[in-house]
């Protein structure tokens, strides 16, 4: 067995949402142990910057909401790198309101990308994993899926994620697969400086550890999860938030 610095030696690790924040976070850690690492995301140019720094990973535009254009990519990754091993379910977008003025495009948006399109990319490595009796699959949740104000559709996605997951873990289990998922906090992406600073800030005063993650803290995460390693560990929810899904403390 390679060491845990080179824990994804021959492994083929496909992750969605891989141009930027946290998605190219995680490729980054897999492909520095060793993993031949296929990028997915819908923004071409970010995607092909991350793959320039990436050496030896595969780069492919795909919209996830398509199931035709997620099999196509399933299959090339197979011809160029190899059957996946590892898949990551990061892709993810936000249309925040409050429910009385969402529509429902941008119900559709969050609910499709998130929940829908990582639908598309379990189905299509399932069987292979299945097959070859080992396969780790890692979906990219949230604090918000416990309930968040102005993200009914966010909220929805990321809880239906948990049940998902749950679900893939209990029919795998008997064939090496696992699946498991993290809910990051407050996270220093480019979802997070979308924000207005005076609401980044309010919102880091309330993590109990006193700051905001950083990407490397969710790749760390992803990177035992996702290893053989953690081949006892299936169907759970990892909170990687700096302890503000503890609640409100009185004191």
């Amino acid at each position: 067995m390679t060491g845990t610095g080179q824990r994804y030696h021959g492994r083929v690790v496909a992750v969605t949402g891989a141009a930027q924040g946290l998605g190219l976070a995680m490729a980054r850690r897999f492909a520095a142990e060793g993993a031949r690492v296929a990028l997915a995301d819908v923004d071409g140019e970010r995607l092909a910057a991350a793959s320039a720094e990436l050496r030896g990973s595969m780069a492919a535009a795909v919209d996830v909401t398509s199931a035709e254009q997620v099999d196509r990519w399933v299959a090339l990754v197979r011809e160029r790198l190899g059957p996946v091993d590892v898949l990551v379910n990061n892709a993810g977008v936000i249309r925040d309101g409050r429910v009385e003025q969402l529509d429902d495009a941008q119900w559709a948006a969050v609910v499709d990308v998130s929940l829908r399109g990582a639908f598309h990319c379990t189905r299509a490595v399932f069987a292979g994993m299945k097959e070859r009796g080992y396969g780790r699959i890692l979906s990219m949740s949230s604090m918000s899926w416990r309930g968040n104000f102005g993200q009914a559709n966010y909220a929805a996605a990321k809880a239906g994620l948990i049940g998902m997951s749950r679900t893939i873990a209990l029919e795998g289990a008997a064939h090496g697969i696992t699946a498991n998922v993290i809910a990051p906090g407050l996270i220093d992406t480019p979802m997070l400086a979308s924000m207005k600073a005076p609401v980044r800030e309010k919102l880091a005063r309330r993590v109990p550890v006193g700051r905001v993650g950083r990407p490397e803290e969710i790749a760390e995460a992803a990177a035992f999860l996702c290893s053989e390693q953690a081949g006892y560990v299936t169907g759970v929810v990892l909170d990687v938030d700096g302890g503000i899904g503890l609640g409100i403390s009185l004191r």
